[in-house]
């Protein structure tokens, strides 16, 4: 198995490059760009599709043979306000140039050519949780938008102090409508950056257990299992979470000692 902690390669440029390959299973990728003013990258989605969330900054975006203009909302991402996003199918291309320093992901899965390129439009706000597992949510590109083949695509502010993807849970058997077997990248930043985070990735027979610090920039993988995460006191957490696997449906089941949680919730 792939070491489920993955830490940026640099600071500018491509810092983060993940592919099915490299995480060691079917569906999921994930790579992260750091643009300064002026700087450009681009790339050939192949039999993959793609989703280009503008996490910081603003950019000059071409993609499936469409110009989006500039597009970017925020500056820092925990502005919290909803990113600008653009969905781009496989057997295309696209183009980023940055006008501001920008933080380009690019959240990748098999794609089938099933929808066009476009400009992600509607991206709601949703609060979950209650106390010390309050979240914040903008949904990208969950089932409820038919936008893509293979992508679930969403991101989740977690304030100080509190926990998110909580209680414990995992979506790791193609077992619909039960459950859906999902991978699943997140993507960490800090507020302040020099905090930090843990998040815990085990299966319930305790074949796989690890509890990870992770630092802003860090990647975690999650090939199976229950996977949550808290940020400590003093420091804001965020995450870019993206998911894809042969359903393209969110079907999960609650760790079974800890769903007491959900219902004492309600």
């Amino acid at each position: 198995m792939a070491d489920l902690l993955v830490r940026p390669n640099g600071k500018s440029g491509k810092v983060h490059d993940i592919t099915p390959e490299s995480a060691g299973w079917g569906y999921v990728g994930f790579g992260l760009y750091h643009l300064a003013p002026g700087e450009s990258a681009a790339e050939a989605t192949g039999d993959r599709e793609a989703i280009l969330v503008l996490v910081e900054g603003r950019a000059k975006i071409d993609a499936g043979g469409q110009s989006f203009g500039e597009l970017g909302t925020r500056m820092s991402v925990f502005e919290r306000k909803v990113p600008d996003c653009v969905y781009v199918p496989n057997g295309s291309n696209w183009s980023a140039r940055a006008t501001t320093a920008c933080t380009l992901a690019v959240c990748t899965a098999p794609g089938k050519g099933n929808h066009p390129v476009r400009r992600i439009e509607n991206i709601g706000f949703e609060e979950r949780g209650r106390g010390a597992n309050t979240r914040y949510i903008h949904p990208i590109a969950m089932e409820d938008k038919d936008i893509a083949d293979s992508l679930l695509v969403t991101e989740v502010f977690t304030p100080q102090g509190n926990w998110s993807s909580y209680p414990p849970h995992r979506h790791d058997e193609d077992a619909f409508p039960d459950m859906t077997y999902l991978e699943e990248t997140y993507y960490h930043r800090l507020n302040p950056a020099q905090g930090f985070g843990f998040q815990r990735v085990f299966t319930e027979d305790g074949a796989l257990d690890e509890t990870m610090a992770v630092s802003d920039g860090d990647v975690v993988l999650v090939p199976k299992g229950h996977h949550p995460c808290g940020a400590p006191y003093g420091y804001e957490m965020y995450y870019l979470n993206v998911m894809a696997g042969p359903l393209r449906k969110w079907r999960f089941q609650n760790h079974p000692d800890h769903d007491w949680i959900t219902r004492a919730e309600l």
